[in-house]
Protein backbone atom coordinates (compact mmCIF):
# COMPACT_ATOMS: atom_id res chain seq x y z
CA UNK A 1 0.00 0.00 0.00
CA UNK A 2 1.41 3.20 -0.97
CA UNK A 3 2.38 5.61 1.91
CA UNK A 4 1.53 8.96 2.25
CA UNK A 5 3.56 11.96 1.89
CA UNK A 6 3.56 12.64 6.02
CA UNK A 7 4.44 8.81 6.70
CA UNK A 8 7.24 8.84 3.94
CA UNK A 9 9.41 11.26 5.65
CA UNK A 10 9.14 9.28 8.72
CA UNK A 11 10.29 6.36 7.00
CA UNK A 12 13.59 8.19 6.21
CA UNK A 13 14.55 9.23 9.39
CA UNK A 14 14.48 5.15 10.80
CA UNK A 15 17.98 3.63 11.00
CA UNK A 16 18.77 0.37 9.45
CA UNK A 17 19.33 -1.26 12.99
CA UNK A 18 17.76 -4.04 15.30
CA UNK A 19 14.75 -2.65 17.25
CA UNK A 20 11.12 -2.72 18.32
CA UNK A 21 8.91 -0.21 16.17
CA UNK A 22 5.25 0.75 17.19
CA UNK A 23 2.44 2.12 14.69
CA UNK A 24 0.19 4.75 16.01
CA UNK A 25 -3.19 5.77 14.93
CA UNK A 26 -4.40 10.09 14.82
CA UNK A 27 -6.23 9.42 18.06
CA UNK A 28 -2.31 8.30 19.03
CA UNK A 29 -3.61 4.80 20.31
CA UNK A 30 -1.34 2.41 19.85
CA UNK A 31 -2.02 0.06 16.98
CA UNK A 32 0.75 -2.37 16.22
CA UNK A 33 4.53 -3.18 18.05
CA UNK A 34 6.86 -5.21 15.90
CA UNK A 35 10.43 -6.06 16.16
CA UNK A 36 13.05 -5.89 13.45
CA UNK A 37 16.57 -7.07 12.49
CA UNK A 38 16.74 -3.80 10.42
CA UNK A 39 14.17 -1.20 11.48
CA UNK A 40 13.94 0.53 8.23
CA UNK A 41 13.79 -2.45 5.42
CA UNK A 42 10.73 -4.21 7.82
CA UNK A 43 8.59 -0.89 8.44
CA UNK A 44 9.34 0.27 4.64
CA UNK A 45 8.20 -3.24 3.53
CA UNK A 46 4.65 -2.86 5.10
CA UNK A 47 4.53 0.35 2.66
CA UNK A 48 6.24 -1.42 -0.66
CA UNK A 49 4.94 -4.41 -0.97
CA UNK A 50 1.14 -5.81 -1.94
CA UNK A 51 -0.76 -6.64 0.80
CA UNK A 52 -2.46 -9.52 0.58
CA UNK A 53 -4.33 -9.83 4.17
CA UNK A 54 -7.31 -7.56 4.38
CA UNK A 55 -6.10 -6.92 8.51
CA UNK A 56 -2.96 -5.66 7.06
CA UNK A 57 -4.24 -3.62 5.11
CA UNK A 58 -6.55 -2.01 7.73
CA UNK A 59 -3.67 -1.36 9.87
CA UNK A 60 -1.81 -0.03 7.11
CA UNK A 61 -4.37 2.28 6.19
CA UNK A 62 -4.68 3.65 9.79
CA UNK A 63 -0.84 4.25 10.74
CA UNK A 64 -0.11 7.85 11.07
CA UNK A 65 2.87 8.31 13.27
CA UNK A 66 5.77 5.20 13.78
CA UNK A 67 8.10 5.37 16.75
CA UNK A 68 10.58 2.91 17.03
CA UNK A 69 13.57 1.71 20.01
CA UNK A 70 16.70 0.39 19.19
CA UNK A 71 18.00 -2.02 20.68
CA UNK A 72 21.65 -3.76 20.57
CA UNK A 73 20.98 -7.66 19.04
CA UNK A 74 17.40 -8.30 17.29
CA UNK A 75 17.26 -11.24 20.47
CA UNK A 76 17.08 -7.89 22.50
CA UNK A 77 14.27 -6.77 20.28
CA UNK A 78 12.73 -9.66 20.67
CA UNK A 79 12.30 -9.39 24.33
CA UNK A 80 11.03 -5.69 23.90
CA UNK A 81 8.64 -6.48 21.75
CA UNK A 82 7.02 -9.41 24.05
CA UNK A 83 7.04 -6.85 27.43
CA UNK A 84 5.49 -4.37 25.27
CA UNK A 85 2.42 -6.54 23.63
CA UNK A 86 2.24 -7.96 27.04
CA UNK A 87 1.50 -4.53 28.65
CA UNK A 88 -0.41 -2.49 26.01
CA UNK A 89 -1.98 -5.66 24.23
CA UNK A 90 -2.34 -3.49 20.73
CA UNK A 91 -5.60 -4.58 18.47
CA UNK A 92 -3.74 -5.69 15.63
CA UNK A 93 -0.47 -7.94 17.89
CA UNK A 94 -1.55 -11.76 18.37
CA UNK A 95 -2.78 -12.11 22.03
CA UNK A 96 0.20 -12.44 24.77
CA UNK A 97 -0.39 -13.98 27.94
CA UNK A 98 1.32 -13.87 31.35
CA UNK A 99 1.05 -17.76 31.64
CA UNK A 100 4.65 -18.47 30.09
CA UNK A 101 7.78 -16.56 29.29
CA UNK A 102 10.92 -16.99 27.20
CA UNK A 103 13.36 -19.72 28.57
CA UNK A 104 16.37 -19.78 30.73
CA UNK A 105 19.19 -21.72 31.30
CA UNK A 106 19.62 -22.77 34.85
CA UNK A 107 22.78 -23.83 36.81
CA UNK A 108 21.31 -25.36 39.81
CA UNK A 109 22.20 -24.79 43.36
CA UNK A 110 23.67 -28.29 44.11
CA UNK A 111 26.26 -30.49 44.40
CA UNK A 112 27.22 -31.30 41.23
CA UNK A 113 24.93 -28.64 39.98
CA UNK A 114 22.94 -29.32 37.00
CA UNK A 115 22.76 -27.19 33.71
CA UNK A 116 18.74 -27.54 32.08
CA UNK A 117 16.54 -24.90 30.76
CA UNK A 118 13.74 -23.05 32.46
CA UNK A 119 10.95 -20.84 32.50
CA UNK A 120 10.86 -20.31 35.54
CA UNK A 121 13.43 -17.88 37.58
CA UNK A 122 13.04 -19.46 41.62
CA UNK A 123 15.29 -17.35 43.97
CA UNK A 124 16.91 -20.19 45.49
CA UNK A 125 20.58 -19.31 45.03
CA UNK A 126 20.55 -21.10 41.39
CA UNK A 127 22.52 -18.55 38.48
CA UNK A 128 20.09 -17.87 35.59
CA UNK A 129 21.32 -16.76 32.10
CA UNK A 130 18.65 -15.73 29.38
CA UNK A 131 15.54 -14.71 28.80
CA UNK A 132 16.17 -16.09 25.26
CA UNK A 133 13.68 -15.96 22.67
CA UNK A 134 14.42 -19.49 20.90
CA UNK A 135 14.00 -22.93 22.41
CA UNK A 136 15.97 -23.91 19.94
CA UNK A 137 19.05 -21.64 20.61
CA UNK A 138 18.73 -22.91 24.00
CA UNK A 139 18.51 -26.25 23.37
CA UNK A 140 21.55 -26.06 20.78
CA UNK A 141 23.77 -24.42 23.45
CA UNK A 142 22.91 -26.93 26.37
CA UNK A 143 23.61 -30.06 23.75
CA UNK A 144 27.63 -27.80 22.97
CA UNK A 145 27.80 -27.40 26.96
CA UNK A 146 27.05 -31.63 27.02
CA UNK A 147 29.47 -32.19 24.60
CA UNK A 148 32.67 -30.09 26.05
CA UNK A 149 31.78 -31.12 29.20
CA UNK A 150 30.31 -34.53 30.76
CA UNK A 151 27.79 -32.86 33.00
CA UNK A 152 25.00 -35.13 34.52
CA UNK A 153 21.79 -34.99 33.77
CA UNK A 154 20.06 -36.80 36.63
CA UNK A 155 18.23 -35.57 39.39
CA UNK A 156 20.17 -37.26 42.48
CA UNK A 157 20.67 -35.67 44.66
CA UNK A 158 24.88 -36.25 45.40
CA UNK A 159 25.26 -34.94 48.51
CA UNK A 160 28.61 -36.47 50.44
CA UNK A 161 26.11 -38.42 52.94
CA UNK A 162 24.53 -40.16 50.08
CA UNK A 163 27.75 -40.81 47.90
CA UNK A 164 29.78 -41.82 51.17
CA UNK A 165 26.79 -44.18 51.86
CA UNK A 166 26.53 -45.91 47.97
CA UNK A 167 23.40 -45.17 47.84
CA UNK A 168 23.91 -44.72 43.96
CA UNK A 169 24.70 -46.67 41.32
CA UNK A 170 26.86 -45.27 37.64
CA UNK A 171 23.87 -45.48 34.81
CA UNK A 172 24.26 -45.85 30.61
CA UNK A 173 25.21 -42.38 30.30
CA UNK A 174 28.29 -43.38 32.23
CA UNK A 175 29.40 -46.37 30.10
CA UNK A 176 28.30 -44.54 27.06
CA UNK A 177 31.00 -41.89 28.09
CA UNK A 178 28.33 -38.60 28.83
CA UNK A 179 29.20 -38.39 32.35
CA UNK A 180 31.78 -39.21 34.55
CA UNK A 181 30.06 -40.59 37.45
CA UNK A 182 30.09 -38.64 40.19
CA UNK A 183 27.49 -40.19 41.86
CA UNK A 184 29.97 -43.37 42.74
CA UNK A 185 32.67 -40.74 43.64
CA UNK A 186 34.40 -41.37 40.13
CA UNK A 187 34.38 -37.63 39.89
CA UNK A 188 35.28 -34.88 42.25
CA UNK A 189 33.21 -31.85 43.13
CA UNK A 190 36.47 -29.92 41.66
CA UNK A 191 36.78 -31.55 38.81
CA UNK A 192 32.91 -30.70 38.21
CA UNK A 193 32.55 -27.37 39.13
CA UNK A 194 35.83 -26.25 36.55
CA UNK A 195 33.43 -27.37 33.57
CA UNK A 196 30.57 -25.42 35.49
CA UNK A 197 32.58 -22.51 35.80
CA UNK A 198 34.02 -22.57 31.88
CA UNK A 199 30.21 -23.01 30.66
CA UNK A 200 29.59 -19.53 32.58
CA UNK A 201 32.21 -17.96 30.93
CA UNK A 202 31.44 -18.98 27.55
CA UNK A 203 27.88 -17.92 28.20
CA UNK A 204 29.19 -14.77 29.16
CA UNK A 205 31.03 -14.59 26.16
CA UNK A 206 34.60 -14.92 27.97
CA UNK A 207 36.20 -17.76 25.37
CA UNK A 208 39.18 -16.78 25.17
CA UNK A 209 39.80 -17.69 29.00
CA UNK A 210 38.43 -21.34 28.56
CA UNK A 211 40.05 -21.58 25.15
CA UNK A 212 43.54 -20.69 27.16
CA UNK A 213 43.07 -23.13 29.72
CA UNK A 214 41.96 -26.12 27.23
CA UNK A 215 45.56 -25.45 25.39
CA UNK A 216 47.41 -25.37 28.40
CA UNK A 217 46.16 -28.59 29.81
CA UNK A 218 46.47 -29.81 25.98
CA UNK A 219 49.96 -29.58 26.11
CA UNK A 220 50.40 -30.79 29.83
CA UNK A 221 48.71 -34.15 28.36
CA UNK A 222 50.88 -33.71 24.92
CA UNK A 223 54.40 -33.78 27.75
CA UNK A 224 53.17 -36.66 29.47
CA UNK A 225 52.73 -38.25 26.35
CA UNK A 226 49.02 -39.19 26.88
CA UNK A 227 48.09 -38.62 23.28
CA UNK A 228 44.57 -39.78 23.18
CA UNK A 229 43.59 -37.09 26.55
CA UNK A 230 45.53 -33.98 24.61
CA UNK A 231 43.48 -35.15 21.47
CA UNK A 232 40.61 -35.20 23.37
CA UNK A 233 41.20 -31.80 24.65
CA UNK A 234 41.96 -30.20 21.74
CA UNK A 235 38.36 -31.22 19.81
CA UNK A 236 37.02 -29.09 22.95
CA UNK A 237 39.07 -26.52 21.04
CA UNK A 238 37.96 -27.01 18.13
CA UNK A 239 34.11 -26.75 19.28
CA UNK A 240 34.79 -23.21 20.73
CA UNK A 241 36.42 -21.40 17.58
CA UNK A 242 33.46 -22.85 16.02
CA UNK A 243 31.23 -21.25 18.61
CA UNK A 244 29.70 -18.00 17.76
CA UNK A 245 27.63 -16.13 20.23
CA UNK A 246 24.38 -14.87 18.74
CA UNK A 247 22.49 -13.43 21.48
CA UNK A 248 23.06 -11.06 23.52
CA UNK A 249 22.99 -12.05 27.35
CA UNK A 250 21.06 -10.41 29.63
CA UNK A 251 21.63 -10.36 33.56
CA UNK A 252 18.97 -11.40 35.61
CA UNK A 253 20.15 -9.92 38.59
CA UNK A 254 19.77 -6.19 37.39
CA UNK A 255 16.27 -6.26 39.00
CA UNK A 256 13.54 -3.34 39.14
CA UNK A 257 16.00 -0.59 38.32
CA UNK A 258 15.35 2.74 36.06
CA UNK A 259 18.04 3.82 33.64
CA UNK A 260 18.45 7.30 32.85
CA UNK A 261 20.96 8.85 30.56
CA UNK A 262 20.71 12.47 28.74
CA UNK A 263 22.09 14.21 25.37
CA UNK A 264 21.92 17.68 24.71
CA UNK A 265 22.38 20.49 21.90
CA UNK A 266 22.25 24.72 21.95
CA UNK A 267 18.45 24.94 22.81
CA UNK A 268 17.22 21.09 23.17
CA UNK A 269 17.86 17.89 25.43
CA UNK A 270 17.02 14.15 24.83
CA UNK A 271 16.40 12.02 27.87
CA UNK A 272 16.10 8.73 27.93
CA UNK A 273 14.32 6.41 30.09
CA UNK A 274 14.37 2.60 30.28
CA UNK A 275 12.81 0.11 32.74
CA UNK A 276 14.71 -3.06 33.40
CA UNK A 277 12.82 -5.87 35.04
CA UNK A 278 14.70 -9.60 35.77
CA UNK A 279 17.70 -7.82 33.26
CA UNK A 280 14.73 -7.01 30.19
CA UNK A 281 13.89 -4.15 28.99
CA UNK A 282 10.11 -3.26 29.75
CA UNK A 283 9.40 0.00 28.58
CA UNK A 284 11.27 2.74 26.68
CA UNK A 285 10.29 6.25 26.48
CA UNK A 286 12.55 9.50 25.35
CA UNK A 287 11.37 12.82 26.11
CA UNK A 288 12.13 15.85 24.46
CA UNK A 289 13.16 19.36 26.41
CA UNK A 290 13.41 22.31 24.86
CA UNK A 291 15.99 24.84 26.67
CA UNK A 292 14.62 27.97 28.22
CA UNK A 293 17.27 29.21 30.34
CA UNK A 294 20.13 28.25 29.63
CA UNK A 295 19.89 24.92 31.70
CA UNK A 296 22.44 22.42 32.49
CA UNK A 297 22.21 18.79 31.70
CA UNK A 298 22.03 18.24 35.43
CA UNK A 299 19.17 20.41 35.84
CA UNK A 300 17.07 18.99 33.16
CA UNK A 301 17.51 15.27 33.65
CA UNK A 302 17.12 15.97 37.49
CA UNK A 303 13.23 17.48 35.95
CA UNK A 304 13.09 14.77 33.78
CA UNK A 305 13.52 11.68 36.18
CA UNK A 306 10.65 13.29 38.35
CA UNK A 307 8.29 13.52 35.06
CA UNK A 308 9.08 9.79 33.64
CA UNK A 309 8.59 8.30 37.10
CA UNK A 310 4.96 10.10 37.56
CA UNK A 311 4.41 9.11 33.91
CA UNK A 312 5.32 5.58 33.85
CA UNK A 313 4.27 5.37 38.24
CA UNK A 314 7.60 4.05 38.89
CA UNK A 315 8.30 2.43 42.05
CA UNK A 316 12.32 1.19 41.56
CA UNK A 317 14.54 2.32 44.14
CA UNK A 318 17.51 1.71 42.45
CA UNK A 319 18.40 4.38 39.28
CA UNK A 320 21.23 4.06 36.94
CA UNK A 321 22.13 7.42 35.12
CA UNK A 322 25.01 9.10 32.58
CA UNK A 323 25.08 12.09 34.95
CA UNK A 324 26.73 12.33 38.88
CA UNK A 325 22.89 14.32 39.87
CA UNK A 326 22.20 15.48 43.69
CA UNK A 327 20.05 12.65 45.32
CA UNK A 328 16.86 14.31 46.31
CA UNK A 329 14.88 11.65 46.79
CA UNK A 330 16.11 9.85 50.11
CA UNK A 331 14.44 6.27 49.51
CA UNK A 332 16.44 5.98 46.06
CA UNK A 333 20.22 5.11 45.32
CA UNK A 334 21.43 6.91 42.07
CA UNK A 335 24.49 5.44 40.87
CA UNK A 336 26.86 5.72 37.27
CA UNK A 337 28.24 2.64 36.23
CA UNK A 338 31.47 2.06 34.38
CA UNK A 339 32.06 -1.78 33.12
CA UNK A 340 30.13 -4.18 32.60
CA UNK A 341 26.14 -5.19 32.04
CA UNK A 342 25.21 -1.63 33.85
CA UNK A 343 27.19 0.19 31.68
CA UNK A 344 25.93 -1.70 29.01
CA UNK A 345 22.59 -0.35 29.58
CA UNK A 346 23.51 3.06 29.88
CA UNK A 347 25.03 2.76 26.10
CA UNK A 348 22.06 1.36 25.34
CA UNK A 349 19.96 4.28 26.66
CA UNK A 350 22.54 7.17 25.22
CA UNK A 351 21.99 5.40 21.84
CA UNK A 352 18.03 6.11 21.61
CA UNK A 353 18.75 9.24 23.14
CA UNK A 354 21.38 9.81 20.44
CA UNK A 355 18.72 8.52 17.30
CA UNK A 356 16.44 10.84 18.92
CA UNK A 357 18.23 14.03 18.86
CA UNK A 358 19.04 12.85 15.22
CA UNK A 359 15.38 12.09 14.07
CA UNK A 360 14.90 16.10 15.51
CA UNK A 361 17.73 17.22 13.50
CA UNK A 362 16.84 15.47 10.16
CA UNK A 363 12.80 16.24 10.59
CA UNK A 364 13.96 19.80 11.04
CA UNK A 365 16.10 19.60 7.75
CA UNK A 366 13.24 18.07 6.03
CA UNK A 367 10.65 20.48 6.80
CA UNK A 368 13.03 23.26 5.61
CA UNK A 369 13.29 21.45 2.22
CA UNK A 370 9.63 20.52 1.76
CA UNK A 371 8.90 24.62 2.65
CA UNK A 372 11.42 25.24 0.23
CA UNK A 373 9.87 22.85 -2.86
CA UNK A 374 6.30 24.05 -1.71
CA UNK A 375 7.49 27.62 -2.10
CA UNK A 376 9.06 26.59 -5.62
CA UNK A 377 6.11 24.99 -6.26
CA UNK A 378 3.98 27.90 -6.01
CA UNK A 379 6.19 30.02 -7.62
CA UNK A 380 5.70 27.73 -10.86
CA UNK A 381 2.10 27.33 -11.06
CA UNK A 382 1.90 30.99 -10.52
CA UNK A 383 4.58 31.72 -13.52
CA UNK A 384 3.03 29.21 -15.51
CA UNK A 385 -0.77 29.94 -14.95
CA UNK A 386 -1.57 26.50 -13.79
CA UNK A 387 -4.76 25.47 -11.90
CA UNK A 388 -2.85 23.17 -9.24
CA UNK A 389 0.30 23.10 -7.99
CA UNK A 390 2.49 20.95 -9.69
CA UNK A 391 3.73 18.31 -7.10
CA UNK A 392 4.04 15.83 -9.86
CA UNK A 393 6.01 16.27 -13.47
CA UNK A 394 7.56 14.63 -16.25
CA UNK A 395 9.61 15.66 -18.56
CA UNK A 396 10.65 14.09 -22.51
CA UNK A 397 13.75 14.78 -24.67
CA UNK A 398 14.61 12.66 -27.78
CA UNK A 399 18.30 11.69 -28.58
CA UNK A 400 19.59 10.70 -32.23
CA UNK A 401 22.76 10.99 -34.31
CA UNK A 402 22.12 11.55 -37.99
CA UNK A 403 19.00 9.50 -37.44
CA UNK A 404 20.64 6.46 -36.42
CA UNK A 405 19.51 4.60 -32.86
CA UNK A 406 16.42 7.36 -32.20
CA UNK A 407 15.69 7.11 -28.79
CA UNK A 408 13.70 8.99 -25.65
CA UNK A 409 13.67 9.90 -22.49
CA UNK A 410 10.84 10.65 -19.72
CA UNK A 411 12.23 11.97 -16.06
CA UNK A 412 9.78 12.39 -13.11
CA UNK A 413 9.91 14.77 -10.22
CA UNK A 414 7.82 14.32 -7.44
CA UNK A 415 7.59 17.82 -4.87
CA UNK A 416 10.11 19.41 -7.02
CA UNK A 417 13.04 16.26 -6.19
CA UNK A 418 13.90 13.62 -8.50
CA UNK A 419 11.63 10.10 -8.87
CA UNK A 420 14.04 7.83 -10.33
CA UNK A 421 12.25 4.72 -9.76
CA UNK A 422 9.63 6.61 -12.05
CA UNK A 423 11.89 7.35 -15.01
CA UNK A 424 11.45 5.85 -18.09
CA UNK A 425 13.35 4.46 -21.55
CA UNK A 426 11.51 4.66 -25.14
CA UNK A 427 13.13 2.92 -28.20
CA UNK A 428 11.63 4.95 -30.96
CA UNK A 429 9.49 2.43 -32.88
CA UNK A 430 7.07 4.36 -35.89
CA UNK A 431 9.43 7.06 -36.94
CA UNK A 432 12.22 6.03 -39.45
CA UNK A 433 15.60 9.45 -39.78
CA UNK A 434 15.97 12.29 -37.78
CA UNK A 435 12.27 13.15 -36.84
CA UNK A 436 12.14 14.78 -33.81
CA UNK A 437 8.20 15.64 -34.01
CA UNK A 438 7.22 12.79 -34.99
CA UNK A 439 9.48 10.95 -31.99
CA UNK A 440 8.12 13.28 -29.56
CA UNK A 441 4.43 12.47 -30.50
CA UNK A 442 5.20 8.64 -30.73
CA UNK A 443 6.53 8.39 -27.09
CA UNK A 444 4.10 10.98 -25.70
CA UNK A 445 1.19 8.82 -26.47
CA UNK A 446 2.52 5.94 -25.57
CA UNK A 447 3.80 7.41 -22.15
CA UNK A 448 0.18 8.22 -21.46
CA UNK A 449 -1.90 5.24 -23.11
CA UNK A 450 -0.08 3.29 -20.61
CA UNK A 451 -0.62 5.18 -17.99
CA UNK A 452 -4.44 5.16 -18.61
CA UNK A 453 -4.32 1.60 -19.03
CA UNK A 454 -2.80 0.69 -15.80
CA UNK A 455 -5.00 3.55 -13.71
CA UNK A 456 -1.68 5.06 -12.70
CA UNK A 457 -1.79 8.91 -11.56
CA UNK A 458 -1.03 11.70 -14.36
CA UNK A 459 1.13 14.44 -14.00
CA UNK A 460 0.31 17.87 -13.17
CA UNK A 461 2.78 19.15 -15.59
CA UNK A 462 4.37 17.96 -18.83
CA UNK A 463 7.51 19.59 -20.22
CA UNK A 464 8.57 18.79 -23.67
CA UNK A 465 12.29 19.73 -24.45
CA UNK A 466 12.22 22.18 -28.12
CA UNK A 467 10.26 25.19 -29.04
CA UNK A 468 6.90 25.18 -30.58
CA UNK A 469 7.44 22.08 -33.12
CA UNK A 470 8.30 19.28 -30.44
CA UNK A 471 5.68 21.02 -28.12
CA UNK A 472 2.56 20.55 -31.36
CA UNK A 473 3.65 16.87 -31.47
CA UNK A 474 3.08 16.26 -28.22
CA UNK A 475 -0.24 18.17 -27.68
CA UNK A 476 -1.36 15.50 -30.56
CA UNK A 477 -1.05 12.79 -28.65
CA UNK A 478 -2.98 14.02 -26.02
CA UNK A 479 -5.75 15.36 -28.07
CA UNK A 480 -5.83 11.83 -29.43
CA UNK A 481 -6.02 10.28 -25.75
CA UNK A 482 -8.44 13.11 -24.73
CA UNK A 483 -6.00 14.42 -22.17
CA UNK A 484 -5.94 17.91 -23.84
CA UNK A 485 -6.89 20.47 -20.64
CA UNK A 486 -6.18 17.58 -18.07
CA UNK A 487 -3.11 17.99 -18.42
CA UNK A 488 -0.73 21.65 -18.56
CA UNK A 489 2.08 20.97 -21.11
CA UNK A 490 4.91 23.44 -22.24
CA UNK A 491 7.87 23.67 -23.98
CA UNK A 492 11.51 24.85 -23.82
CA UNK A 493 13.40 25.73 -26.13
CA UNK A 494 17.07 25.41 -25.72
CA UNK A 495 18.81 28.97 -27.45
CA UNK A 496 16.60 31.42 -25.37
CA UNK A 497 14.95 29.22 -22.87
CA UNK A 498 11.85 30.44 -23.81
CA UNK A 499 8.15 29.11 -22.56
CA UNK A 500 5.91 27.78 -24.97
CA UNK A 501 2.39 26.98 -24.20
CA UNK A 502 -0.01 25.35 -26.85
CA UNK A 503 -1.78 27.34 -29.65
CA UNK A 504 0.53 30.36 -28.49
CA UNK A 505 3.22 31.36 -31.02
CA UNK A 506 5.08 34.27 -28.30
CA UNK A 507 7.07 32.51 -26.09
CA UNK A 508 7.64 33.40 -22.10
CA UNK A 509 10.55 34.48 -20.81
CA UNK A 510 11.22 33.57 -16.97
CA UNK A 511 13.87 35.82 -14.79
CA UNK A 512 16.96 33.58 -15.34
CA UNK A 513 17.77 33.79 -11.77
CA UNK A 514 13.71 32.59 -10.74
CA UNK A 515 13.62 29.28 -9.10
CA UNK A 516 10.72 28.43 -11.77
CA UNK A 517 12.61 28.39 -14.46
CA UNK A 518 15.88 26.78 -12.67
CA UNK A 519 13.19 24.23 -11.57
CA UNK A 520 12.37 23.65 -15.03
CA UNK A 521 15.91 23.38 -16.56
CA UNK A 522 16.62 21.19 -13.97
CA UNK A 523 13.91 19.13 -15.15
CA UNK A 524 14.92 19.31 -18.80
CA UNK A 525 18.95 18.75 -18.22
CA UNK A 526 18.02 15.63 -16.13
CA UNK A 527 15.84 14.49 -19.12
CA UNK A 528 19.10 15.22 -21.42
CA UNK A 529 21.65 13.38 -19.41
CA UNK A 530 18.93 10.11 -19.30
CA UNK A 531 17.88 10.45 -23.17
CA UNK A 532 21.67 10.05 -23.95
CA UNK A 533 22.97 7.50 -21.39
CA UNK A 534 20.37 5.21 -23.27
CA UNK A 535 21.33 6.49 -26.88
CA UNK A 536 24.98 6.17 -26.30
CA UNK A 537 24.76 2.39 -25.28
CA UNK A 538 22.21 1.75 -28.16
CA UNK A 539 24.50 2.68 -29.97
CA UNK A 540 27.24 0.70 -28.59
CA UNK A 541 24.73 -2.36 -28.72
CA UNK A 542 24.08 -1.18 -32.74
CA UNK A 543 27.64 -1.03 -33.35
CA UNK A 544 29.07 -4.60 -32.26
CA UNK A 545 25.67 -6.46 -33.49
CA UNK A 546 25.82 -4.94 -37.08
CA UNK A 547 29.87 -6.64 -37.30
CA UNK A 548 29.45 -9.73 -35.48
CA UNK A 549 26.37 -11.55 -34.10
CA UNK A 550 24.13 -10.34 -37.24
CA UNK A 551 26.31 -12.89 -38.84
CA UNK A 552 24.47 -15.73 -39.33
CA UNK A 553 25.28 -18.80 -36.64
CA UNK A 554 27.21 -16.59 -34.29
CA UNK A 555 24.96 -15.89 -31.01
CA UNK A 556 25.76 -13.49 -28.37
CA UNK A 557 27.72 -15.98 -26.20
CA UNK A 558 30.19 -16.37 -29.44
CA UNK A 559 30.62 -13.08 -29.99
CA UNK A 560 31.45 -12.29 -25.82
CA UNK A 561 34.04 -15.21 -25.97
CA UNK A 562 35.59 -13.30 -29.02
CA UNK A 563 35.56 -9.93 -27.48
CA UNK A 564 37.05 -11.30 -24.45
CA UNK A 565 39.56 -13.33 -25.97
CA UNK A 566 40.64 -10.50 -29.03
CA UNK A 567 39.73 -7.13 -27.11
CA UNK A 568 37.91 -5.29 -30.30
CA UNK A 569 35.55 -6.28 -33.18
CA UNK A 570 38.56 -4.88 -35.26
CA UNK A 571 41.13 -7.36 -34.11
CA UNK A 572 38.68 -10.37 -34.46
CA UNK A 573 38.11 -9.39 -38.06
CA UNK A 574 41.93 -9.44 -38.30
CA UNK A 575 42.40 -12.70 -36.70
CA UNK A 576 43.62 -16.21 -38.37
CA UNK A 577 41.26 -18.54 -39.36
CA UNK A 578 43.46 -20.83 -37.12
CA UNK A 579 43.00 -18.89 -34.47
CA UNK A 580 39.47 -18.75 -35.12
CA UNK A 581 38.96 -22.12 -35.19
CA UNK A 582 40.89 -22.82 -31.54
CA UNK A 583 38.62 -20.41 -29.95
CA UNK A 584 35.41 -21.66 -31.25
CA UNK A 585 35.22 -24.12 -33.82
CA UNK A 586 35.81 -24.76 -37.16
CA UNK A 587 32.15 -24.04 -38.27
CA UNK A 588 31.73 -20.94 -36.58
CA UNK A 589 35.43 -19.82 -38.12
CA UNK A 590 34.62 -20.30 -41.57
CA UNK A 591 31.41 -18.48 -41.28
CA UNK A 592 33.26 -15.46 -39.78
CA UNK A 593 36.41 -15.71 -41.67
CA UNK A 594 34.14 -15.56 -45.14
CA UNK A 595 32.78 -12.09 -43.64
Amino acid sequence: MPATEHIKGLLKLIPEKAGVYRYYDKNETLLYVGKAKNLKKRVISYFNKKLEHGKTKVLVSKIHDIQYVVVPTEIDALLLENNLIKKHQPKYNVALKDGKTYPWICIKNEPFPRIFQTRNVIKDGSVYFGPYTSVRLVKTLLDFFHQLYPLRNCSLSLTDKNINAKKFKVCLEYHIGNCLGPCEDKQTNEEYQLGIEHVQQIIKGDIKSVTQHLKTTMLHFSEKMEFEKAQSVKEKIDLLNNYQAKSSIVNPKINDVDVFTILSDKDTAFVNYLKINSGAIIQAHTLELNKKLNETERELLQLAIIELRQRFKSTSKTIYCSHSLENVWEDLSITIPKIGDKKKLIDISLRNAKYMQLDKQKRKINNIEKQDNKRILERLQKDLHLINRPKHIECFDNSNIQGTNPVAACVVFKNARPSKKDYRHFNIKTVVGPDDFASMEEVVYRRYKRLLKEEEPLPELIIVDGGKGQLSSAVKSLDKLKLRGKVAIVGIAKRLEEIYFPGDSIPLYLDKRSESLKLIQQLRDEAHRFSITHHRKQREKNILGTSLDKIEGIGPKTVELLISHFGSVKKVMEAKKEELEKLIGKAKAKKIYEK
